[in-house]
């Protein structure tokens, strides 16, 4: 196996017969966090596995803000020290609301476990290609801009898969399990027409990268920032090289509403929130402004007898928190653990899948919670008003981090909260009923996947 600049070529494309069907254990499709992550734990476990990317390493993707529970992930990987190598550190979250006079920071150091303190900001194009490169060393064959077309499971067992490759002829492969990571490709969810959009959410973004913006002094340099505004939320991540990520998180309804180029309904959006504007006064778009269709979605299911879903592929919710990288990494370590039992004692394998399913979808549940009323006022007014009486901050903060796979004791205080959220909605019926009201309106709304650029 070759590695040049950038480029990996398994022997398997290098020489073979274009008509040939090639033999693998394990067929990864799509080789973000998820795939790259499950390929090498694979890989490393003795698994001969193919890993397919329809892009080429490096490439662009959005959602640059990792999660504290990312880091134990990375030791165990074996790539901490190459991905602080391009990260700035992450502490908290600032949160500006139009309804309070000052912000509020939330440092991951008060959760529950104090032993996670930060997170990172990562541009994605390079903590990608860490991710891959390193499954390429634990032993995975990697074929770059290789597009999945069909995947068919034979009665006789397994995976047949046949992909375009860049300049070469359709290839095939028999693979004995497959694991979808094709992110919002979603092959196989598409393919079983399992798809679901999630009727209670609905969002839409529209964000772009910019130099000269006026970050948080000192140690808070690399915390992300959140800006709540009329029409939804904005997220501020500082990159290490001196880009900030900005981004719009808006009803439907809204970005469906504009008339003029995406980079012009950006400028024109953030004039919409003068805190956040304030912090761009000085700055500059790099490159033209994407709008893009990022409303939920969650499959039916996650598994079956030669196959999972991992990360975007399985579900999609609002990366309000920062949760996507974190949770499609995750997925992939619990994943790996069914890929392995099935292949190993398939007798096992139902339970196996059964436990994978009942562990993540709880995982998706608590965060999905907390997304659904994020822009409600009630929300609003207790994330700008921390307590932590019965630890419900401590708990909330440990959910933020996510702490939600290890046991960690937060569950009553997390219930504790929720209670405290209805009770406070209560007390204030009438904007509880507007708020309601608007979500309703919102969770009609729908906003094509395609991105516009």
């Amino acid at each position: 196996m070759t590695m040049s600049a950038g480029t990996i070529t398994p022997p398997a494309v290098q020489a073979h017969d274009h008509h040939a069907t090639q033999a693998c254990d394990v067929f990864v499709i799509g080789a973000g966090p998820a795939g790259s992550t499950i390929a090498a734990l694979l890989a490393q476990r003795g698994w001969k596995v193919v890993i397919a990317e329809k892009d080429r390493h490096p490439r662009f993707h959005i959602g640059e803000s990792l999660l504290p529970l990312n880091m134990p992930l990375f030791e165990q990987l074996g790539v901490a020290g190459r991905v602080a190598d391009i990260a700035i550190c992450k502490y908290g979250a600032e949160l500006n609301s139009p309804n309070h006079d000052e912000p509020v920071t939330l440092e991951f150091d008060q959760a529950w476990d104090k032993r996670f303190p930060h997170a990172y900001q990562v541009r994605r194009s390079e903590f990608d290609r860490i991710l891959f490169d390193n499954c390429v060393e634990k032993g995975a064959c990697a074929v770059q801009q290789c597009r999945v077309t069909s995947v068919e499971f034979p009665s006789t067992g397994g995976a047949d898969i046949q992909a375009n490759l860049s300049g070469e002829a359709p290839q095939r492969w028999h693979a004995r399990f497959v694991v979808d990571a094709s992110g919002r490709d979603t092959v196989l969810a598409s393919k079983f027409a399992i798809k679901k959009r999630n009727s209670r959410h609905s969002s839409a973004a529209l964000y772009g990268h910019f130099t000269g913006a006026r970050r948080l002094p000192g140690r808070e340099e690399g915390n992300i920032s959140l800006f709540w505004f009329e029409h939804g939320w904005f997220w501020f991540i500082p990159l290490r090289d001196g880009t900030t990520s900005v981004g719009a998180v808006c009803q439907p309804a809204y970005l469906k509403s504009r008339t003029s180029d995406p980079t012009t309904f950006l400028h024109d959006t953030i004039a919409l929130c003068p805190p956040l504007a304030d912090r761009l006064r000085d700055a500059r778009l790099i490159d033209p402004a994407t709008a893009t269709g990022n409303y939920s979605y969650q499959s039916e299911h996650m598994a079956g007898d030669a196959y999972i879903l991992v990360g975007d592929a399985y579900a999609f919710i609002d990366p309000v928190f920062s949760s996507g990288v974190f949770l499609a990494m995750n997925s992939a370590f619990l994943g790996a653990d069914v890929v392995d039992e099935s292949l190993r004692h398939p007798e096992k394998a139902a339970a196996a899948r059964q436990c994978f399913e009942h562990t993540i979808r709880g995982g998706l549940e608590q965060f999905s919670w907390l997304i659904y009323r994020m822009n409600s006022p009630t929300m609003r007014a207790l994330f700008m008003g921390p307590k932590n009486h019965l630890r419900m901050q401590e708990a909330l903060l440990s959910l933020l981090a996510g702490d939600l796979f290890r046991g960690t004791p937060i569950h009553w205080s997390l219930r504790a909260f929720k209670g405290l959220y209805y009770l406070a909605s209560l007390a204030h019926p009438r904007r509880s009923f507007v708020a309601w009201r608007q979500r309703r309106r919102m969770q009609g709304s729908r906003w094509t996947e395609t991105a516009s650029t």
